[in-house]
């Protein structure tokens, strides 16, 4: 048991339900990682001023347990041991070996009806439990929803703890409020073995997101240009940090209030269309659009679950929890002042970090090639010389146009006001230096394309630029560090724009020039690569990148060494490789259902074609041996037929001595023999026939 005795604490075993699941696995890490009994050593420090004695300071973390909503998931490295809720009697035996059980009820109907199964289970212990077990049911503030206001006159008034008789939950969630009835109800029977709480949770979010998820995941993409808020926006969404709502129960573990329902709410008290704004301008362009309610749910990343929770309208307050519990809180006063923390969270939970690449090299070595295969592989956004100024030159013309329009607030005049005056200058300058730009302009120009949202989201790849050291160091110099510490020394250059890889192609000129020369002529066509503005190009690039001042030697000094490759000795596949292996896998979202749907139908496409490629080739290859077969068979049988007949041809032609040998000398007086046996008729014709051959037989010489 945890008890204000430190000496006494034994508790150490907690089940948690569906651990690898959003809620369950974030609050079974913090269980993990958190020792018995901590937050009341907190207390205890707070009250008396001073550090507990170190003999009684053993540390002691928490061991977790729990199930898994996918039987298929993989275990997380934290949990202990992980068991089967097919079987309640395994599973009862479980948790009776736990000094903690922790349910979420919000994951879906069967986890409710688990948790029902649960307390009813182990409050049928009782007589057999000797140590008191602490049963935490976590809920959601959906059992509220429809909860009348505490004061007609006066709605803004927040409900409380103290208010959790008065709650009337959603529709939807009837079966939640039964089960927290029955939680404190058994928990009242004998609190020395079985104390229960009810947790009501407030929408979560931070550690990756879970309900909010698609919203972020939506910014981030930056694949449309507003996030939707369903219907006015202006519900009150109760919310709260998973970390804190994990320290709230914690503290239950470990002190064991009295109170024995509780909310656990950050103080933001935001409208759904403060949210929306907030993750919009933190991740996206800052912009909404408001759907009808009954659109909401044509979005197919938003269930019914979720749509209700969007639109719940609560204003609730954790009164218990703030005044008595110890949470260091990570978003206590709600999204808004937290955002950037709930950002990178987001960024660095789901590895959504930006790759940033600059690829260099004069003029015609494959830069733009090589950028182009490296934005196709880690999905960033290539950016090019004269595809940035022209993207700045149009926003700041469409701003400048509505300099002299009436119905701009102050802040938009006088954003278009400066965006005219700019333009101005920038056409003056142009005007001075033959019709380029002068690079604090093009160096201005790409500070806010790499600042864009896009670029810090993703990721970039920039293609050729910077092509001076001085260039370079204004162009990744950090200038707010400047400006805040002036002549003090400070960070030489802003991390959220500067490469982390830099991929630097060469060539010497003589094959540089050939390349060229053998570009086909529609390809030079009203190009650069014209003979003549090709060599001054490269000239240009050679004088100011000498050996002794080199763009390269910038990011040297900062440590971001170059990977330097001669495009005319190493493959550009070789190049890619090496660069992959550098930046490690794509940080970026997987394919799409749509995508992956797409994807499987090519590749079942192709692989009908490539088996009726394969049966026609196999049909093809059969039917040519069939002829080759009877091509040959044909052949056999016209030379068998002519050594037939040249057999016979021989076999006469050897007959020939024989038969003359016989007709002269056999056969007349053989003849002449048989005229005697028809003659004479002996009674033995055959020994009559051989004693006249015998007698008659021709002398041959």
């Amino acid at each position: 048991r945890v008890g204000n005795d430190r000496s006494q604490r034994i508790m150490a075993r907690v089940f948690v339900n569906c651990v690898d699941q959003y809620v369950g696995k974030n609050i079974s890490k913090v269980f993990a990682e958190s020792v018995v009994g901590k937050t009341l050593d907190e207390v205890q420090e707070d009250e008396e001023g001073s550090e507990v004695d170190g003999a009684n300071s053993a540390k002691s973390y928490y061991r977790v347990v729990g199930t898994l909503k996918d039987p298929n998931a993989v275990k997380p490295a934290w949990v202990e041991e992980i068991v089967s809720n097919s079987n309640r009697d395994e599973l009862l035996e479980i948790l009776m070996s736990c000094d903690v059980i922790v349910y979420d009820i919000d994951q879906g109907l069967d986890d409710v009806d688990e948790a029902g199964w649960a307390v009813e289970a182990l409050h049928s212990q009782l007589d057999v439990i000797k140590e008191q077990k602490v049963f935490i049911c976590l809920s959601t503030v959906m059992t509220w929803a429809r909860s009348k206001p505490l004061d007609p006159e006066d709605p803004d008034i927040p409900f409380t703890e103290d208010d959790y008789r008065k709650r009337k939950p959603h529709p939807n969630f009837k079966r939640h409020i039964a089960v927290e009835k029955q939680v404190i109800k058994l928990g009242k029977t004998n609190k020395s073995k079985f104390c229960s709480y009810v947790v009501a949770s407030g929408l979560t979010y931070g550690r990756g997101e879970n309900i909010f998820h698609f919203l972020f995941k939506a910014a981030w993409l930056g694949e449309a240009e507003t996030l939707n808020v369903f219907g006015n926006g202006q519900n009150v969404v109760p919310m709260i940090h998973i970390k804190d709502l994990a320290s709230v129960l914690l503290n239950v573990a470990d002190g064991r209030p009295k109170t024995r329902y509780l909310v656990a709410v950050d103080g933001g008290q935001l409208s759904l269309e403060e949210a929306v704004k907030t993750i919009s301008t933190g991740l996206g362009t800052g912009k909404v659009k408001f759907i009808p309610r009954e659109d909401a749910l044509l979005d197919k990343n938003l269930s019914q679950k979720d749509f209700d929770h969007l639109l719940v309208n609560l204003r609730m307050e954790s009164a218990f929890v703030k005044d008595n519990m110890q949470i260091d809180w990570i978003g206590e006063t709600g999204l808004v002042d937290n955002i950037d923390v709930v950002i990178q969270e987001f960024k660095e939970t789901r590895g959504l970090l930006p790759v940033r690449i600059c690829v260099l090299g004069p003029p015609a070595v494959g830069k733009t090639t090589f950028a182009e295969k490296l934005c196709r592989h880690f999905k960033v956004h290539h950016v090019k010389v004269m595809d940035v100024i022209r993207e700045m030159i149009r926003q700041m013309e469409r701003s400048a146009a509505r300099a002299d329009a009436e119905d701009l607030d102050d802040d938009d005049d006088a954003q278009a006001q400066k965006d005219k005056e700019y333009l101005e200058l920038l056409k003056e300058s142009q005007e001075n230096n033959d019709g380029r730009y002068e690079d604090q302009y093009v160096i201005n120009f790409f500070r806010k394309k790499l600042k864009s949202m896009p670029c810090q989201n993703q990721g970039f790849v920039l293609d050729g630029y910077p092509k001076t050291y001085e260039q370079a160091k204004d162009l990744f110099s950090n200038e707010e560090e400047e400006e805040e510490e002036g002549e003090g020394e400070g960070n030489e250059f802003d991390k959220t724009i500067m490469p982390e890889v830099v991929v630097a192609l060469d060539a010497s000129d003589d094959f540089l020039k050939e390349r060229v020369m053998n570009l086909p002529e529609a390809e030079v066509e009203g190009t650069h690569n014209s003979e003549a503005e090709f060599i001054r190009r490269l000239r240009v690039y050679r004088e100011s990148n000498t050996e002794d001042a080199t763009v390269l030697n910038y990011f040297d000094e900062l440590e971001t060494h170059p990977e330097t490759f001669d495009v005319s000795t190493t493959r550009t596949d070789m190049i890619m490789k090496k660069v992959k292996k550098e930046i490690g896998e794509p940080r970026n979202y997987g394919p799409t259902p749509e995508e992956l749907a797409e994807m499987q139908r090519k590749a079942t496409e192709e692989r009908l074609q490539r088996e009726a490629r394969e049966k026609e080739e196999r049909e093809r290859q059969a039917a040519e041996e069939a002829a080759e077969t009877q091509k040959k068979r044909t052949e056999w049988q016209g030379r068998f037929e002519e050594v037939k007949a040249e057999e016979r041809e021989m076999l006469e032609t050897q007959s020939y001595p024989l038969r003359n040998y016989l007709l002269k000398n056999v056969m007349p007086t053989l003849t002449q023999g048989l005229i005697e046996v028809c003659k004479i008729r002996p009674e033995d014709p055959v020994d009559f026939l051989a004693e006249y051959l015998f007698e008659n037989n021709p002398q041959i010489d």
